[in-house]
């Protein structure tokens, strides 16, 4: 019994859409380029094409893309080829194998569907056609002997599972396309995904498609948006591959809207992702959060801040970094090729304690409204480092102190480094540097160069150290050259500062950066979309 079949709703390769003729039978051949089997069928189609013409409608459809002009002019065929790049149509006429053809009737039916090529189906349905078009229509003009009994086919470009789940997401209306993978009821979930390679060497949440489904209702954006291409495999982040990630990381749904503004910070150019997780230097992403989202999810500036206890801190940072894994394939011993690494590469991601700070917080200091919600990336490779002082009582011995904190960025004896670093000023050390008035983060960044400042003479490689300046160059300088003093960083604007910690301690702390410019990587602050 005939079977009805979907309409065909493509376009050929000229772009046009295609209408079947009303009242003619047809024949219709799904083929890709790089398929043999389709390659070996193709005079054949082509005699077809031609013996029947007038009579029966043959139609090409191709799933190769550009490679379908290429298939028509390998073989000269003139019989007309839509374009099922996508495989839509592959899927709705639910096909395993290429090529594959359907004998239609006059209403669009089945009589007849064979896959691969089999010569002697082949020679039957041409008769079959021959018999069906009853106009006088002569024999296929085809020399049969010089084709091989039997090839098998290929299997159809839409059974890939990336394709395939999409397409079967499509179809039944549901916003997840990502490919789904089963498995066995034995086996371990846990131990599986660590076998996969998607963890960063903790366990993972599952994503199963009612959490990922849970977790997109975190976002207005729809979950097929594409946020960015994730270096270095531009690897396609979309909305929901972005929420996968977020859910094997432990997120919360409200904190996807973080995670999407960090990946789209972290694959600017400026930024730089790939340079960031490649370097042998170990850098990574520490990400700072302002604006009312930190209260809106929880997040922690204030007591243990930097370190464990908080799920918003600890997942957001960890999804991003299994974003840049999974999406991007940035994974230890493949492209990123740390020669220590850190425990940042686990997770950095905290607030600004804005309340708590005499200083306009970082957003606003980057041009943003108090009232945003942002998230800004740094590329550091340490930290964060502890700068003690519990004794000094005035403002400038407290920036005094957190100056020469910041000596080991690199190294002591490396100075003028146009490098970034982020110094976290604890609450106690703020209030000292207030006890007699306003102490601007200006005059802080000026207090931590003068600090700073040493002798060039210092710089150069000697006994002790071989880095620095050589001692070859530095015998060219005069004296009052080698007796400049030279500050820590080239310029104040490489000085970053926020406020975070608890109210008890007088503990700053500093991330030291990476190399910082159009040979590295530049902060990026990016906007919170909540909707």
């Amino acid at each position: 019994m005939a079977k009805p079949m979907p309409k065909l709703s493509l376009r050929d390769i000229d772009g046009h859409a295609y209408a079947r003729p009303e009242g003619r039978p047809a024949l219709i051949c799904f083929v890709k380029e790089d398929c043999e089997t389709c390659n070996t069928a193709a005079p054949v189609l082509e005699a077809f094409s031609k013996t029947f013409a007038g009579a029966v409608d043959v139609v090409l459809v191709g799933q190769s893309g550009d490679g379908n002009s290429v298939y028509l002019d390998r073989h000269g065929l003139t019989a007309p080829m839509l374009d099922d790049t996508g495989c839509k149509a592959s899927f709705e006429w639910d096909i395993e194998i290429v090529p594959s053809v359907f004998w239609l009737d006059e209403a669009g039916a089945a009589l007849q569907h064979i896959e691969g090529f089999v010569k002697a189906e082949w020679r039957a349905l041409a008769d079959e056609i021959k018999t069906h078009a009853a106009d006088g229509t002569g024999d296929v003009a085809m020399d049969w002997d010089a084709l091989p009994d039997w090839r098998p086919g290929c299997g159809s470009k839409h059974l890939d599972p990336e394709i395939h789940a999409k397409l079967s997401a499509e179809a039944t209306g549901s916003p997840l396309h990502a490919r789904r993978i089963e498995i066995a009821s034995a086996d371990d979930v846990a131990e599986f995904m660590f076998d996969q390679g998607f963890s960063d060497g903790l366990p993972l949440v599952p994503p199963t498609a009612e959490r990922v489904l849970r977790m997109l209702e975190g976002t207005p954006r729809g979950a097929q948006d594409v946020v960015a291409e994730l270096p270095p495999h531009m690897g396609i982040a979309t909305v929901e591959k972005i929420a996968i990630n977020a859910v094997m990381a432990g997120c919360k749904p409200e904190y996807l809207p973080v995670v999407i503004a960090a990946i789209e910070a972290a694959c600017t150019d400026e930024f730089n992702i790939h340079g960031v997780m490649a370097t042998t230097m170990g850098a990574t992403p520490v990400m700072v959060v302002n604006g009312p989202v930190r209260h809106q999810i929880g997040m922690n500036d204030s007591l243990g801040a930097l370190g464990t206890g908080n799920r918003a801190n600890a997942t957001i940072g960890r999804a991003v970094r299994l974003a840049i894994r999974n999406i991007g394939g940035a994974k230890p011993g493949d492209t990123e090729r740390s020669t220590l690494s850190n425990p940042m590469k686990f997770t950095m991601c905290f607030a600004e304690r804005e309340e708590r700070s005499p200083w306009e917080p970082l957003h606003v200091e980057r041009g943003f409204a108090l009232e945003d919600s942002v998230v800004t990336l740094f590329a550091m490779t340490g930290g964060p480092v502890h700068i003690v002082d519990q004794e000094s009582r005035t403002p400038d011995q407290v920036a005094g102190s957190l100056g020469m904190g910041l000596e080991s960025v690199f190294l002591p004896k490396l100075r003028m480094l146009p490098v970034d670093t982020l110094l976290v000023v604890c609450p106690e050390h703020i209030d000292t540097l207030m006890s007699n008035g306003d102490y601007s983060k200006k005059r802080l960044r000026e207090r931590i160069q003068t600090v700073t400042r040493k002798p060039m003479a210092t710089m150069v490689a000697d006994a002790d150290s071989g880095a620095g300046i050589p001692a070859d160059k530095a015998a060219g300088l005069d004296a009052e050259k080698l007796a400049t003093p030279w500050p820590k960083f080239a310029g104040e604007q490489y000085i970053h500062l926020v406020v975070a910690g608890s109210d008890a301690g007088k503990f700053s702390s500093a991330f030291h950066g990476w190399a910082t410019g159009e040979i590295g990587s530049v902060s990026v602050s990016r906007k919170i979309d909540l909707g």
